[in-house]
């Protein structure tokens, strides 16, 4: 009797996969704003080098992005976690994307620059992508006055895209080449 009470969970107990998703959404846009900030200070000398080098090479944190989210895998598939469990672990999941993500254009291309702009696009998408499992209807509920607001999203959205990429090369325009300067003049 106690191993069927032990399993059970009341419903307003159990986390839906919005509620999951919106922790994740947290951890991921926070591990990222820190991990850009983080790599800035070190650059800049403002903190002193905390990168970790193994036999002279410097192990890049989407390195421990990989591995964290091997493990967040692995016992998300094995272990099933629920309640408490399950929120820890999709926060953890949202600090692997968030580290494997940030330097997205440096595993695409295979090293270049910490500050390519792939790096920011990519984890624009996954942040999108992981909003709309936080924060969008589900199909089930999704109605046919629902399609006109849809599709004033759906353009928003594209509108969004456009302004948001001209603003990015206006902003490389602006501070890149100085970044990239940042970038070569500190330690490797």
């Amino acid at each position: 009797m106690n191993k069927a009470k032990k399993h059970f969970q009341h419903p307003s107990e159990r986390e839906t996969t919005d509620r999951l998703a919106r922790r994740s959404l947290f951890s991921f846009l926070m591990t990222f704003l820190v991990a850009r900030l983080d790599v800035f200070l070190i650059m800049s000398g403002w903190i002193p080098n905390m990168y970790f080098f193994l036999k002279g090479t410097h192990v890049h944190h989407l390195n421990y992005g990989i591995f964290l989210l091997s493990a967040t895998a692995g016992y998300s598939i094995f272990s099933r976690p629920t309640g408490r469990k399950a929120e820890i672990t999709a926060f953890v999941y949202g600090i692997a994307m968030a580290l494997t993500f940030d330097e997205f254009g440096m595993w695409l291309h295979l090293g270049g620059s910490y500050w390519q702009r792939a790096s920011v696009d990519a984890v624009i998408v996954v942040a999108a992508l992981i909003g709309l499992f936080a924060f969008a209807r589900t199909i089930k509920r999704f109605e046919a006055r629902h399609f006109w607001s849809f599709l004033v999203l759906a353009l928003l959205l594209i509108l969004f895209t456009f302004v948001f990429f001209k603003a990015g090369d206006k902003l490389g325009d602006l501070v890149g080449n100085d970044l990239q300067e940042l970038e070569a003049s500190s330690s490797p």
